[in-house]
């Protein structure tokens, strides 16, 4: 056993596939499948169960794979903690985003970080805030960005970024040529809310509770989870939306959605930097967190 066989069997695990595996390290699917093979020789165990559409670790693989990705990680600190010792920044970053600055606003920041920084390679995983956070728990991600705060004491968070959130209806609604409508509105038309877990719908029910109002008093005609889909959703006319004006900014500028406040609600919220507060940040994850820091407005 070695850290590149268990490397490639977190890639059988995570992509769910031994060609995706093999495509994903620059291996042949038969070479992926052989150092699998040793690897379960040497467990003497099955570690993968190949079903008829994808593969699945078993109970041994799923055991292997919690020790593998922290092994993984810890090599990867070690190599950054030494190319710092000797002045270089490099190495892998594993980060994760929930939907909003995973999708808008980290791909930005990560892209300036490489072109300055040529070394490092980062992976970047965007979920919803509750899975975003039990992978840092997990040690599986070293850093989030998410747009809730969590009240998990292992959890530590600070303050990055502002962000608003808007009433989002289609060009054609009959509220299109509004600015604003008051929450009995609302509290009349169909409505598109996001699943549980998400930081946009903490965010929702935070405000509602903070402005008296119940968030189950809508009328919602679906649940969906992504804000992409629920931005497609209200361009065909299911209903309409709370959601971050980052994220509908493009659609408002080319006329396909509008954007309106909602009185007597206050819709702003923030993006929290986010990693677990009893394991130590590697070099690299430091500087990153010092980049980030410097390229957001204050």
């Amino acid at each position: 056993m070695d850290l590149w066989q268990l490397q490639i069997f977190c890639k059988v695990v995570d992509l769910k596939s031994f060609s995706r595996a093999g495509r994903a390290v620059h291996l042949s699917q038969p070479t992926v499948s052989s150092h699998i093979k040793d690897l379960e020789d040497h467990f003497d165990c099955r570690l993968i169960d190949r079903l008829a559409k994808e593969v699945l670790p078993s109970k041994a693989g799923r055991l292997l794979y919690r020790y593998a990705k922290r092994m993984i990680t810890l090599r990867d600190e070690a190599e950054s903690a030494m190319a710092e010792f000797k002045g270089k920044v490099k190495g892998s970053l594993n980060l994760g985003g929930s939907t909003i600055p995973g999708a808008f606003v980290l791909p930005a920041i990560i892209g300036a970080f490489t072109r300055r920084f040529p070394e490092v390679s980062v992976s970047l995983t965007i979920a919803d805030t509750r899975q975003i956070i039990e992978a840092i728990l997990s040690g599986d991600l070293e850093l989030g960005v998410v747009g809730a705060v969590s009240t998990n004491p292992s959890i530590l968070q600070t303050h990055l970024v502002e962000d608003e959130m808007c009433l989002v209806v289609p060009s054609d609604h009959r509220w299109s040529g509004k600015k604003r409508v008051t929450t009995k509105q609302l509290f009349t038309e169909p409505f598109i809310i996001r699943e549980h877990g998400s930081g946009t719908l903490k965010s929702i029910q935070t405000s509602f509770s903070e402005g008296g109002l119940n968030i189950n008093d809508l009328k919602v005609v679906a649940r969906i989870g992504s804000t992409e889909a629920i931005r497609q959703a209200i361009k065909n006319r299911m209903g309409v939306s709370i959601l971050s004006a980052i994220a509908v900014s493009d659609d408002v500028a080319a006329g396909n959605l509008k954007k309106l406040t909602i009185d007597g609600l206050n819709l702003k919220r923030a993006f929290y930097l986010t990693h677990h507060r009893h394991r130590s940040i590697s070099p690299l994850c430091q500087t990153f967190m010092e980049f980030i820091n410097s390229q957001v407005p204050t």
